[in-house]
């Protein structure tokens, strides 16, 4: 187990009806708020206007900025800078799921960043000094937002996705009932982004991090127990607080307690899939993993164990070679993903070879993926790509 510090300053408010906790929140930091969200979602559920309600009572001024894209844009991010200056703003509200969460961070940020390129202040990004307040109302379970520093913003004009070191909400108020009405397809592709976020870090070469490992293999198999429960029944509580729950704590740092930083290789692949083609985050990592996974355990035979304990930890399997159990677990996480209802194929995307190799560039840019639990080149990421069609 290697050495690690960790600090999570963000508040978190789990439950029914703690939407009550949002004035207090707010007030510690001042009443001008702006109020950041996406499409409109939260109008038609009427969080919209419970929050509004909230904020007249408490005596608040709200500047809204709506529309947030579910890939978060630069150009919002800089729309929410000039608006958050304009009104003198004190406190972001940011209120859906990762992408309104992560344009906010960036957005509070960027209000101090002394450059005239909020872009270049996504791509230099380590952490910043200074950021304006951030309060947010999770409406989805997926990225984790709520409860980490980072935050993926795109530029559609250069094709990149980018993650950034940002800046952590101060207080999340975190209530299942509000992804009730999530779509069957976003609560999948959720789920997928879940797990994406686990696998990233459980396949490492530190084997002696039992409580990292047991805290991982516990998020993937709730994960792979209650989303069929909220694709059959959306408003079931247990469910989606599960989900919920496991959402924040999968990117929290927490199931990488004393491992290696790997890179995040099928992350870094999905990202050049999302700035050249748009599509849904968790959809591409869904596609992307069990490839991935085939792929690099033929490239490594040293990768074996890790898989076995996979296969017997989350699959339960057991009584075959090793290299079968691993290959079984694999195929069976493929099926379980394409049980729930999202696309497996690139195909179905509408996505053919035309960009592979400069996506393939980008995502191992700066030799990124060299220290991957199994190291990829140029031409592995190309051909993990083509075997996605």
């Amino acid at each position: 187990m290697l050495n690690y510090v960790h600090a999570i300053p963000t508040k978190v408010f789990f439950g029914e009806g703690q939407i009550r906790r949002l004035p207090e929140a707010l007030a510690a930091f001042g009443k001008r708020v702006l109020l950041a969200y996406g499409g409109g979602s939260i109008k038609r559920i009427g969080l919209y206007d419970t929050i509004m309600a909230l904020l007249h009572e408490g005596g608040f001024t709200v500047t809204e900025l709506s529309g947030i894209e579910p890939n978060p844009r630069i150009e919002s991010v800089a729309e929410g800078v000039r608006l958050c200056k304009d009104n003198d703003i004190d406190v972001i509200l940011a209120v859906g799921g990762g992408s309104t969460i992560d344009c906010s961070k960036a957005i509070a940020c960027g209000v101090f960043y002394e450059g005239d390129d909020l872009w270049q202040m996504i791509v230099t990004s380590g952490g910043f000094s200074k950021a304006l307040p951030l309060v947010d109302v999770l409406t989805l379970s997926a990225t984790g937002s709520e409860f980490d520093g980072g935050g993926v913003i795109s530029n559609m004009k250069l094709n990149e996705k980018l993650g950034a070191g940002l800046t952590f909400p101060a207080v999340s108020i975190c209530d299942p009932t509000y992804t009730f009405t999530v779509s069957p397809y976003q609560t999948a592709a959720g789920s997928a982004d879940i797990m994406s976020h686990i696998f990233e870090g459980y396949f490492s070469r530190e084997d002696d991090c039992e409580l990292s490992d047991g805290i991982a293999e516990t998020i993937l198999k709730t994960v792979m127990k209650y989303t069929p429960i909220a694709l059959q029944d959306p408003e079931n509580y247990s469910a989606r607080a599960n989900l919920m729950s496991c959402s924040s704590v999968a990117c929290s740092g927490i199931p990488e307690y004393g491992k290696e930083d790997t890179g995040w290789p099928c992350h870094a692949m999905e990202h050049e899939l999302s700035a050249f083609y748009d599509i849904t985050h968790g959809v591409g990592l869904a596609i992307l993993t069990p490839r991935w996974m085939r792929f690099i355990l033929k490239k490594d035979p040293t990768a074996l164990p890790r898989f076995v304990r996979f296969a017997k930890n989350v699959f339960g399997l057991e009584g075959k070679d090793d290299q079968a159990l691993a290959q079984e677990a694999i195929d069976r996480l493929e099926a379980y993903f394409r049980s729930t209802g999202i696309p497996m194929t690139l195909k179905e995307l509408n996505i053919d070879e035309k960009h592979f190799e400069v996506m393939a560039d980008h995502a191992n840019r700066n030799d990124r993926l060299a220290h991957a639990f199994v190291p990829l080149t140029r031409d592995d990421v190309v051909e993990i790509y083509r075997t996605c069609l």
